[in-house]
C-alpha cells in the first residue's frame, strides 16, 4: 500500500504540479501526518521534491522533472510480465486493473524490450493451488482488500479451527492478504499482528475510521516468521527409521521438504547393504502411517516400538487383504 501511495503522490505531482498537505491527504484519503511521512520517504530515495511556506505554500517537483519507464534490462522488463497472479488478481477484483497495467507498461517499453516482455505470457504460466483442491471460498475478500488498500478497520465475526469451531468476534486493522497455494490469509492487527483464513469469516463490515498502519511493519518479512513458527508449533514426537533406495527418493514427499532435510542431516554414514539410519519428526501415529507407507518396503522404523508394532499390524492386515 505504501509503495503505491508514494507513486501517486509522484505522478499527482508530475500532473497537477504544487499541492497542498491538505489535497494530498483529501485526495490519497488519508491523513496529513502520513503525507508527510510519504514526502519525506521520497525525498531520502532522491526525489526532487520540495516544499513552499507560506497560505500560496505546498509541495512540488524541481522544474522539469519526470519520471520514466527508463533502465530497464531485457530480463527485468520480461520479469514485470511475471510479477502479477492473474487468479488471485481477479479474486482481489483487480483482474482489469492488473492488465491495463501491464499494457500501459508494454506501451511505455521501447520495441526491443516490448516484443520479448509480450512473449513472456505466451511460455509461461503461474499455477499457484495444488493437485486436486478443492477451491477455498472466500466471499468476503474483495472487501477485505478495499479495507487493506483503504487503511479501514474491520469488524468481523470470525470461526477458530474447524467447522464446529468457536465464533469469535474482532475489531482489527487489515495490514495485508497472503495467498498461500490457493489459500487466501488475512493478516491483521487485533491487540496482536495474528493471522486469519479469510474462509473463515463469516461476517464482516468495514468501519468508517481508518488506522495508522505500523512503521516497521513488514509483511512479507512477518509472513516467513509465521510460517516458521507455525511448523515449528506443530505437535511431533522422533522415530528412528533406517531407509534406503527408492524409500530414499519419495522421502522429501513423504515427509515434506523442510523435514526431509532435517531427517537426512541426523543420519550418518549407511552400512554395508546401503541402509542409512535416521530420525525424523513425525505428527502423531496417523500422519506416521501416512508417511511410512508411501516410502514402502525400503523404510524400517525401528524405534519407538510401539510405532513399530502398529506399521507391523497395519501391513499384516494389508497382506491378508491381498494375498
Amino acid at each position: 500500500m505504501r509503495a503505491s501511495r508514494l507513486i501517486s503522490i509522484l505522478l499527482l505531482l508530475q500532473t497537477r504540479g504544487r499541492m497542498t498537505a491538505q489535497q494530498l491527504a483529501d485526495e490519497l484519503e488519508v491523513s496529513i501526518r502520513t503525507v508527510y511521512r510519504d514526502v519525506d520517504e521520497l525525498s531520502g530515495s532522491g526525489i526532487p521534491v520540495y516544499a513552499d511556506r507560506g497560505s500560496r505554500g505546498g509541495f512540488q517537483l524541481v522544474e522539469g522533472y519526470r519520471t520514466r519507464l527508463t533502465g530497464l534490462t531485457p530480463e527485468e522488463a520480461e520479469t514485470l510480465f511475471l510479477s502479477g497472479y492473474p487468479g488471485p488478481a481477479a479474486q482481489l477484483g483487480l483482474g482489469t486493473v492488473l492488465a491495463a497495467a501491464q499494457l500501459k507498461v508494454l506501451a511505455a517499453l521501447p520495441p526491443e524490450l516490448r516484443s520479448r516482455a509480450s512473449r513472456v505470457r505466451q511460455r509461461f504460466h503461474l499455477d499457484a493451488p495444488g493437485w486436486f483442491q478443492e477451491p477455498d471460498v472466500a466471499p468476503h475478500l474483495q472487501a477485505i482488500a478495499e479495507a487493506v488498500w483503504s487503511d479501514r478497520r474491520l469488524k468481523m465475526r470470525y470461526r477458530r479451527g474447524s467447522q464446529d469451531g468457536d465464533v469469535v468476534e474482532r475489531i482489527a486493522d487489515p495490514l495485508g492478504l497472503v495467498s498461500k497455494a490457493g489459500v487466501w490469509y488475512l493478516v491483521a492487527q487485533a491487540g496482536s499482528i495474528r493471522t486469519y483464513r479469510v474462509s473463515r469469516i463469516m461476517e464482516l463490515a468495514i468501519l468508517p475510521d481508518r488506522f495508522e498502519r505500523p512503521d516497521e511493519f513488514d509483511l512479507a518479512v512477518y509472513w516467513e516468521q509465521s510460517v516458521v513458527a507455525y511448523e515449528d508449533s506443530l505437535p511431533s514426537f522422533p522415530a528412528v527409521v533406517r531407509i534406503r533406495g527408492v524409500g530414499l527418493t519419495r522421502l522429501p514427499s513423504a515427509l515434506g521438504p523442510g523435514r526431509a532435510r532435517e531427517a537426512l542431516a541426523s543420519a550418518g554414514n549407511p552400512d554395508d547393504e546401503g541402509w542409512l539410519t535416521l530420525e525424523m519428526r513425525l505428527e502423531d501415529f496417523w500422519n506416521a502411517e501416512t508417511v511410512l507407507l508411501q516410502l514402502g518396503p525400503d523404510a524400517e522404523v525401528l524405534e519407538p516400538i510401539e510405532l513399530r508394532r502398529h506399521i507391523a499390524d497395519i501391513t499384516r492386515a494389508m497382506a491378508g487383504r491381498y494375498g
